[in-house]
């Protein structure tokens, strides 16, 4: 397994061992020993998936108190450029992102731990999208940030209208005014 540096130590970016002949491919894409070697000490609940256009960003979200979440994600099929904000009060990291390409090519797996919003924009159709969570989700306990936070400023690797956004994440709030019970330490 190779492990990659990231700009936020607790955001780990790595790649399993694929394994390549002329039927195709293969590799474990979780591997609980594995995972713990790289630094991943959660225990995952539950799986999700979505499938999304080109243009459409998911994010930023999070889940506060009792549900909050870590998550396990990468791209099955496509590619999604994806992000993680530190969201955590008195973190030397507070409101910076790490951003990477996440694709079917790649096999980056990213783990975005509890304290962190997160979310990506998809950079091709037919995208296929994978997470596992530490934690099953609560609807009274969800946040988020708007995508486009000035005082986080993401670069997005597209064109700004060409996002397209569901009605609850065109209208989250900035980082300065979202709801979070996250303390560094």
């Amino acid at each position: 397994m190779q492990q990659f540096t990231t700009s936020i130590p607790e955001v780990i970016l790595f790649k399993h061992n694929v394994f390549k002949d002329s039927r195709g491919s293969f590799f474990e894409s979780y591997n609980l020993n594995k995972i713990k070697e790289v630094g991943i000490t959660a225990t995952f609940v539950q799986d999700n998936q979505s499938e999304s256009s080109r243009g459409v960003l998911r994010g930023l979200h999070y889940q506060m108190g009792d549900y909050a979440q870590a998550k396990l994600v990468r791209v099955i099929k496509g590619s999604v450029y994806d992000v993680a904000v530190d969201i955590r009060k008195g973190s030397p990291t507070f409101g910076q992102y790490f951003g990477t390409i996440l694709s079917e090519e790649n096999q980056l797996q990213m783990f975005i731990p509890r304290g962190f919003a997160h979310g990506f924009v998809v950079l091709e159709d037919h995208t296929i999208f994978a997470y596992k969570c530490d934690n099953f989700y609560h609807k009274p306990s969800e946040g988020g940030l708007v995508w486009n936070d000035k005082s986080i400023n993401i670069e997005w690797p597209m064109d700004i209208s060409q996002i397209l956004l569901s009605e609850k994440d065109e209208i989250l709030p900035n980082l300065e005014n979202c709801l979070n019970d996250f303390v560094y330490g």
